[in-house]
């Protein structure tokens, strides 16, 4: 592959959704590309995680918009971030990751202390990041992982403690 190509295929992970009351960071590896042309994690519409957390949290309110997801999170003290900081991939895919630069994950929990766990959105995840902090490998989210959206969501429930 040519050097133009690789730098278009070349992508940046969104900034943190965080603050002072997160106790729990999810990590994925890098937004697909319907979220990164959003700005918006989770954005694809056949990845299951904002239904998976509107489950668990019993959330009677359909999220009319990113804002009201983002919200929901931080209601239960939940922040969002990604693994890598940029990579090249061609599609959403995490099997197509290639050149890696990793998100400063510790520089993050630092200068958020409070953050007691972090649970790691499939298992790619977890291998790009290795924590002293209490962790979890929760199913992951992307209709890429063949589990049923039931299956995730009792997993889900099981890592975060949730009841649902």
């Amino acid at each position: 592959m040519k050097k133009d190509e690789l730098l278009k295929n070349r992508v940046q992970s969104l900034p943190p959704i965080i603050d002072e009351s997160s106790e729990i960071l999810i990590l994925g590896t890098m937004p697909g590309k319907e979220s990164l042309r959003s700005k918006e994690y989770y954005a694809a519409p056949n990845n299951s995680f904002w239904k998976i957390m509107k489950r668990l949290f019993n959330s009677n309110m359909e999220f009319k918009n990113y804002e009201e997801k983002v919200s929901c999170l931080k209601k239960h003290h939940i922040a969002l971030w990604d693994t890598l900081q940029s990579c090249e991939r061609e599609s959403s895919l995490d099997s197509n990751i290639k050149e890696e630069e990793y998100n400063d994950i510790d520089d993050l929990l630092s200068r958020y202390p409070q953050i007691k766990k972090v649970i790691f959105n499939g298992k790619k995840a977890a291998n790009y990041y290795k924590t002293r902090l209490p962790s979890s490998i929760a199913y992951s989210t992307s209709n890429a992982c063949a589990k049923k959206v039931e299956e995730k969501i009792q997993n889900w429930s099981n890592v975060l403690n949730a009841k649902y």
